[in-house]
């Protein structure tokens, strides 16, 4: 038996930690949301408050693993390692996420219509992908690497354990790869752009612009979370607003002596906080699709705990940091 206050924390938990797991946003919300709005219809949950819960969580590992786009692309950009950014982000990521989970039990306790739940069978062997490849990212095995093995691994289970043969796992597969493939193309033509602008003097441009409102390096790292946040919100896609922002970023970075782990984590935080909210975002669509008339967009809105308080908790550690490298 699940208490009912434990439901909505629960789902941003378990989305969170499948994010975390997989890096990705899209996957995390395509396998949460049905089971998420079964859950507010069987269990009269509130569903604006577990639509957040599913969204927040969702986008909780897209800016943090180390198999995800964002790490990825962020760390590269800026010329940090995966591996220093993930240590130096999971340090205001999982205080923020601990924040909001005791936030949604204290709301849910609100909730007297709610009821609780009994919990189904599992196999506890099918998470076993999943930890492989988040211990060996984070002891920086090569990525490519790292998603071969939990691709071989999660296709041997399922076929083991009955519940898909070789034919889907190599289907399954081949449609992952195919879905990946025009974002593949997109990131190189926005390389490409990106270097036309560097080249026609427009990051200079950029930099001189931002370099005029910035006065220490806490003001820098302020102005590039701001910076990435904008730039998702306008072309609604966190993966291609970091490589877009990266390069300005790094130029900014190296004026300012901002350390490359920071550059790449605050360009991460900020770029899904904006996914988070924004009401085009491929997550929040699909959310508000699967929910029906049961909750809206504002409704989902109001409680968007976690990226407040990751916005908020980033803010501080900056301002603590660069007021002590300036002691």
């Amino acid at each position: 038996m699940i208490p009912s206050q434990f439901l909505v924390p629960g789902i941003f938990l378990i989305a969170a930690i499948i994010s975390l797991c997989i890096g990705t946003s899209t996957g995390t919300i395509v396998t949460m949301a049905p089971v998420t709005f079964s859950l507010v219809a069987a269990a009269h949950l509130n569903a604006g408050m577990a639509g957040a819960a599913v969204i927040t969580g969702s986008y909780f590992g897209d800016g943090l693993s180390m198999i995800g786009g964002t790490t990825i692309s962020a760390a590269a950009g800026v010329g940090a390692r995966m591996r220093d950014k993930f240590l130096w982000q999971i340090k205001i990521a999982v205080p923020a996420a601990v924040i909001t989970i005791i936030i949604y039990t204290l709301m849910s306790l609100n909730n007297s219509s709610a009821s609780n739940i009994h919990a189904g069978s599992y196999n506890i062997i099918t998470i076993l992908p999943y930890l492989v490849v988040l211990i060996l990212a984070v002891m920086g095995m090569d990525v490519v690497l790292v998603l071969a093995l939990g691709t071989v691994m999660a296709s041997a289970i399922g076929m083991a354990l009955g519940k898909a043969s070789l034919f889907a796992c190599a289907k399954a597969i081949g449609n992952g790869m195919e879905s990946m493939f025009w974002l593949a193309i997109f990131a190189m033509m926005v390389n490409g752009m990106v270097a036309l602008m560097r080249h026609y003097g427009g990051i200079d441009w950029m930099v001189h612009v931002f370099t005029r409102h910035i006065k220490s390096k806490a003001s820098c790292e302020a102005l590039i979370g701001i910076l990435s946040f904008c730039v998702t919100g306008a072309i609604v896609n966190n993966n291609i607003s970091v490589l877009i922002t990266s390069p300005i970023a790094k130029e900014l970075g190296d004026q300012y002596q901002v350390d490359k782990k920071v550059l790449a984590g605050v360009i991460s935080i900020f770029a899904v906080t904006a996914s988070m909210v924004i009401p085009q975002d491929s997550a929040m669509m699909m959310t508000l699709q699967l929910a029906g008339k049961s909750t809206n967009y504002l409704d989902l809105i109001r409680y968007m705990v976690y990226p407040v308080v990751l916005m908020g908790l980033t803010f501080i550690v900056n301002y603590i940091n660069a007021k002590r490298s300036a002691a």
